[in-house]
């Protein structure tokens, strides 16, 4: 429920002697009255940025939910002492990233609480101060306590002073917090004492303060509402706090502001009453109706269905009747040829035969016999000498193929009415921090309401995975929970209404082969504002030859260039394995990307000259000789040179002598992977995520990206995939 927060100031108390006087009929709002955390009756609601209304004790369970899965490195999903609260799995990813990562920030940033939001599923800044800087929704808790009490009207709140047997309450105090009935009020506020100035209203159970006090600063009253944030604010916030840029106004010309807007609009709903109970009225047609078609659908599903398992009932009995018939042809050949082999044992079938014929003593007689019997032995010699069954006992030729078959029965679905089947941009989609997947209709007539998106992990040795899947109603969507250096398959289908079309084309992307590393450019330690030009965001940075080279070509002699301008992350890696990736136009001349050690950075910085010629860059890769130069192990940094649309793999022992087997066409789109652990650095194509160059470095300190332009040269750092990238719109 989004309950707006009590803009007025004044008496809190008003609400409950209001219910004294005009009793408000409660039915039917109870699900305004439901908290999106536990699914009961709020219990001192508390007011998010996002204006949803959340029970104090929900918050406090998920956020010591988060401090615990942050504590165990993301290790558990929920607080095992709080089983009703779920925490959503998008939030318990970013906890175990920033739980794993060894990373050190150069500049200290105001710590934040982020909550993820129950009601509209989104992370919530909470702000330095956390919990203890939301409002108490006092309204929306007296409304629910209103609801509790028509609802248990039957049970009376008792006298709190009262000795056993307590006796009924008639009043509370809201000063004291307690409920009396008449002999213990008149004990307790007697006539000519401060108490007896108390204000008392009908009994309750609902005790809120009579003043609202600013969150921020406790002491202070709120008199003032900031429109930008939509909160109650105190003059002290207005002067020096979060809120001395927004525009505020006072306390009570937002309370009449807001109270003739909510006014208006609930006029103008019961104006249109009749309307109303008109839309229910044809509703409730629809309803029957909607039971009515199902049915009606149920039955054509069924027999279509129905003639299916006719066909397949057919086909079955065709086939088992040819696997009988095939299996009474093969045991009839079978059992012949061992009558045969049986006549062949003494004194049985065509041996025992020969045996009586060997017996005859008249010669006519026996040459008439023993010709033809002479013909049958031999026969039976030779088939007994290349032994033959006379037919086989395998049924392999009798194996029903359904493959084909399974596949279209697993995309059985409704007709799709010419509902076009979606296409997976691969162009758009990418695989960096999380999954952007994009896809889009041929045609553009008939498309689908809402799409659902199907992925899963490619393992080696398993033949069927199960398929995740999502519903977007856009046509992009973020995915994230993704294991490093997997491979993922992605498809998509389309639905309007109950109708849905075929699967895409499956797509597989791989993601990074290690978390992703987040950094900017750093503007401080020893960048050369005078030939290098950084964006406002510092993500981009761009080699600019103005006077200075100009000036400076008067000691360039033919053959030789200016030195490199370097650049480093304004952010370290003490420990782990990290993975960034960027872009390097295709007209740069000269670009170096790589790390550097901490301990090194000055020698990177001071070890530079005026004049550099390639034949002293040992990995530049131009056609300078450099091949024919020995790797330097002890070198104080690693990079690798591009330039001129090439990745140039360095020279070193074990690299090819060829100059041309070392020269690679320049990925779109670069990405370094820095195992600390293992001291290794690779340089891969993130585009598919495979690796190009892989050496040992030296990581006995904290490393930074490390970058080195010269001439006409600019790189820019991967954007991290976000929820702009996706569905998200913000309709708060």
């Amino acid at each position: 429920a989004a309950a707006a927060a009590e803009p007025a100031g004044g008496g809190g108390a008003g609400m409950e002697g209001d219910r004294l006087e005009s009793p408000v009929t409660i039915k039917g709002i109870e699900r305004e009255l439901i908290c999106p955390a536990c699914k009961e009756l709020f219990t001192h609601p508390l007011i998010l940025p996002c204006q949803h209304n959340v029970c104090h004790k929900c918050v406090k369970e998920i956020l010591f939910a988060f401090e615990d899965s942050f504590a165990d490195g993301g290790s558990e999903s929920s607080n095992p002492s709080s089983p009703r609260i779920k925490i959503s799995s998008s939030s318990m990813d970013r906890i175990d990233r920033i739980s794993r990562s060894g990373t050190k920030r150069n500049s200290l940033t105001p710590r934040s609480s982020l909550f993820p939001c129950p009601g509209c599923q989104r992370d919530i800044d909470l702000g330095e101060r956390g919990i203890n800087g939301l409002f108490r929704n006092f309204t929306l808790e007296t409304i629910v306590e209103r609801y509790r009490q028509a609802a248990r009207a039957a049970i009376a709140i008792m006298c709190d002073f009262c000795k056993p047997p307590p006796q009924e309450s008639t009043k509370s105090c809201m000063d004291c917090s307690a409920s009396y009935c008449n002999e213990c009020f008149k004990i307790h506020h007697p006539w000519g004492t401060v108490k007896a100035q108390h204000e008392y209203v009908g009994p309750t159970t609902n005790f809120r303060p009579k003043i609202l006090m600013c969150p921020e600063h406790e002491m202070e009253r709120v008199n003032m509402y900031c429109e930008i944030c939509r909160r109650p604010v105190c003059h002290l916030c207005k002067l020096g706090g979060c809120h001395a840029n927004h525009r505020v106004t006072t306390m009570s010309t937002a309370y009449k502001t807001l109270k003739e807007k909510l006014s208006k609009d609930i006029e103008y709903l019961i104006s249109k009453e009749s309307q109303v109970k008109a839309h229910i009225t044809q509703l409730d047609l629809l309803l029957k109706e909607t039971e009515c078609n199902s049915e009606r659908a149920k039955e054509e599903a069924s027999h279509s269905f129905d003639k299916l398992s006719h066909v397949l009932e057919e086909k079955k009995s065709a086939a088992l009747r040819a696997i009988e018939a095939s299996k009474n042809l093969r045991l009839e050949k079978l059992q012949m040829q061992a009558e045969e082999y049986q006549g062949l044992l003494e004194n049985n079938g065509l041996v025992g035969y020969a045996q009586e014929v060997l017996k005859e003593t008249d010669q006519s007689c026996f040459v008439q016999t023993a010709k033809q019997l002479h013909v049958r032995i031999q026969k039976a010699t030779e088939s007994l000498k290349s032994f033959r069954p006379a037919a086989e006992t395998t049924f392999e030729d009798f194996v029903v193929d359904i493959a084909k078959q399974e596949e279209i029965l697993g995309d059985l679905s409704f007709h799709s009415n010419g509902l076009e089947i979606p296409e997976i941009n691969e162009e758009q989609s990418r695989m960096y921090n999380k999954a952007l997947i994009s896809w889009e209709c041929p045609g553009k007539t008939d498309s689908a309401d809402t799409y659902v998106l199907e992925y899963h992990k490619l393992n080696r040795g398993e033949e069927s995975a199960m398929w995740q899947e999502t519903e977007v109603c856009s046509k992009s969507k973020v995915i994230s929970d993704l294991d490093d250096d997997s491979s993922y398959a992605f498809r998509v289908r389309g639905y309007k209404g109950s109708i849905c079309s075929p699967w895409s084309r499956e797509v597989i992307l791989r993601t990074p082969p290690a978390p992703v590393f987040s950094f900017l450019f750093d503007d401080k330690c020893g960048y050369n504002s005078e030939h290098l030009l950084l964006n406002p965001r510092r993500t981009s940075v761009e080699s600019r030859a103005g006077f200075p080279l100009l000036l400076g070509s008067e000691r360039i002699q033919v053959g030789c260039y200016t030195t490199l301008d370097y650049i480093i992350g304004d952010t370290g890696i003490a420990k782990g394995k990290h993975f960034w990736a960027f872009q390097v136009e295709a007209y740069s001349y000269l670009v170096k990307v790589g790390v550097v050690s901490s301990n090194k950075i000055q020698k990177l910085f001071h070890n530079t000259h005026d004049v550099t010629s390639p034949r002293y860059e040992q990995d530049s890769g131009h056609d300078s000789g450099s091949e024919d130069a020995f790797f330097d192990s002890a070198q104080p940094f690693t990079l690798v040179t591009l330039g001129m649309k090439k990745f140039f793999i360095p020279s070193t022992p074990a690299a090819p002598k060829d100059p041309a087997s070392r020269i690679l066409p320049l990925p779109s789109c670069l990405g370094i992977c820095l195992d600390c652990d293992k001291g290794k650095v690779g340089f891969y194509d993130a585009g598919r995520m495979k690796c190009l160059y892989e050496c040992e470095v030296d990581c006995s300190g904290i490393m930074y990206p490390a970058f080195a332009l010269m001439g006409g040269a600019a790189v820019h750092l991967e954007e991290a995939v976000t929820a702009k990238y996706g569905e998200y719109h913000d309709d708060i």
